[in-house]
């Protein structure tokens, strides 16, 4: 794990402690939703896929949201600024789980509208509402994982290899800025709902249904609105749904998605 000391992460700290100001606070963004509602650096630049795992029997976890202390608990104390950690799959859930969560720290003014991501994807209506969400928030978002520091045992720790994934990247692009670390993965794909047979012959099995011209325009406009080239979408939907792209620094360029650099 690499730790996020003061003086070899200065530019986030600084963005995390106090750049964001006071909009950038959980409060601002309750009241004006109340109101209106990367594999580790790639070996090369290339276009890189790989094949989904085959599933689990486990079960994925839906997206949980919890504070994180960022800083040194042995000299902020209780008083450490906190920061959002975001983590697990996005379910039709999810985005109101998320605004009752900022409802309930709204108040706590040392949280900052800083948000570690890291799923696997999920539902990508869900996904744009919750994008539309951390865009209202004015979030800072960073694929990426924190683990939380104890007394004693210094500041909070920075955990190489988070991912967002498929429809996480709807959710992603809704933040204000947005930063993937080398050691990071953005994956797209062609996006994709699962329904049940129906009718004499079904077999109680899923399968697989493809948005539509109209979807995929609304998905288009929605990244547009977002700030992010359409490019993104278009390019996702020539990638099979077995498969992932992860997203190259060049194409996080191109595409506005991102940047590696606090």
């Amino acid at each position: 794990m690499l730790t996020l000391s003061f003086i070899t992460n200065r530019k986030i700290f600084a963005m995390v402690a106090g750049s964001l100001g006071t909009k950038g606070r959980v409060a601002g963004f309750a009241a004006a939703v109340v109101m209106a509602v990367f594999i580790a650096w790639a070996a090369s630049l290339a276009f890189v896929t790989v094949s989904l795992a085959a599933p689990s029997s486990a079960p994925v976890k839906a997206m949980t949201f919890q504070l994180v202390p960022f800083g040194d608990p042995d000299t902020c104390k209780d008083q450490c600024i906190r920061v959002i950690s975001a983590e697990g799959e996005i379910t039709n859930a999810t985005p109101d789980d998320f605004l009752s969560f900022v409802k309930k720290t709204a108040k706590d003014s040392r949280v900052r509208s800083v948000i570690f991501i890291h799923s696997p994807g999920g539902g990508v209506l869900a996904s744009m509402r919750l994008g539309e969400m951390f865009r209202t928030f004015g979030a800072l978002a960073i694929v990426g994982r924190l683990k939380q520091g104890h007394a004693g045992e210094g500041p909070a720790s920075y955990i190489p290899g988070a991912k967002c994934y498929s429809a996480c990247v709807y959710a992603l692009i809704g933040a204000k800025k947005r930063i993937v670390p080398p050691t990071s993965l953005v994956g797209i794909h062609r996006m994709f709902t699962m329904e049940a047979d129906v009718g004499a012959s079904a077999t109680g099995k899923e399968h697989k249904v493809y948005g539509d011209r109209e979807f995929i325009d609304k998905l288009a406009s929605y990244a547009k609105m977002m700030g992010v080239s359409s490019d993104l979408v278009w390019s996702a939907e020539k990638v099979d749904s077995e498969k992932i792209h992860i997203v190259t620094p060049k194409e996080l360029r191109r595409w506005h998605l991102g940047t590696q650099r606090f």
